[in-house]
């Protein structure tokens, strides 16, 4: 028969053993709570873009019946969450809270660096216009400084890169390239199987205008003989 420090020496490495497993579970829940959360958060974002768009160019607001569902599904998701994620969500808004005075600095710095910007161009004789704030004013403003055809995913590479504060979802920036070129505001072309938008031409305006300076010219010249003799 096995001793008593042989049975002692068993139970501690099973013990050992559970902990491990518990502690390797409790680590897989929480990263999997993190990776939903991050996911609801980006959701609740795109959802807040969509119903600014909407809005914009007066779309019929969201039904009563989808909120109630959206609360009520909210509210079941909230119940089979553990109380792992309380803490981690506690520990983020701390986090947030040390993390906004730094937040609100780079904010202002970018402010004035862009008002900088506006009072230079206001010295050159370029037009200056406020800054853009809704995501339809920043992919027009983009277009334009571009001069170049750019694809929904550039535009939305360059207004991420330009705007790390905002989430700026791919389709969301389509849906408001598609608007602009519906209204006039931005160009569509194609070229094999990619799509690319740019800011309207002004190629065919400055053409029309030249040839009617030219008409006006003509007209004067007729005149002229006629006023002479």
């Amino acid at each position: 028969m096995p001793d008593s420090t042989t049975l002692q020496s068993q139970y501690a490495a099973q013990i050992q053993s559970d902990l491990d497993g518990n502690v390797a579970e409790r680590e897989h829940i929480s990263a999997q709570i993190s990776a939903l959360q991050e996911q609801l958060t980006t959701l609740e974002n795109n959802h807040a873009l969509l119903a600014s768009m909407q809005q914009a160019v007066g779309g019929p607001a969201a039904p009563a019946a989808r909120k109630a569902s959206s609360k009520k599904a909210a509210a079941a998701s909230a119940t089979r969450i553990p109380q792992a994620r309380s803490a981690r969500k506690s520990a983020g808004r701390a986090a947030e809270k040390q993390a906004a005075p730094a937040a609100r600095t780079s904010k202002a710095a970018g402010a004035t660096k862009a008002g900088t910007k506006a009072g230079k161009a206001a010295k050159s004789g370029k037009a200056s216009s406020a800054t853009p704030t809704t995501l339809r004013d920043l992919v027009a403003a983009h277009l334009a400084q571009s001069g170049e055809p750019r694809s929904a995913a550039e535009i939305t590479a360059g207004l991420t890169e330009a705007h790390p504060d905002r989430t700026i979802a791919g389709t969301v920036v389509r849906n408001t390239l598609e608007n602009l070129v519906a209204k006039g505001e931005a160009q569509r072309t194609r070229q094999n199987r990619s799509v690319f938008y740019t800011a309207p031409d002004a190629t065919a305006a400055a053409t029309s205008t030249g040839s009617a300076d030219a008409d006006v010219k003509k007209e004067a010249d007729a005149v002229t003989p006629a006023a002479t003799n």
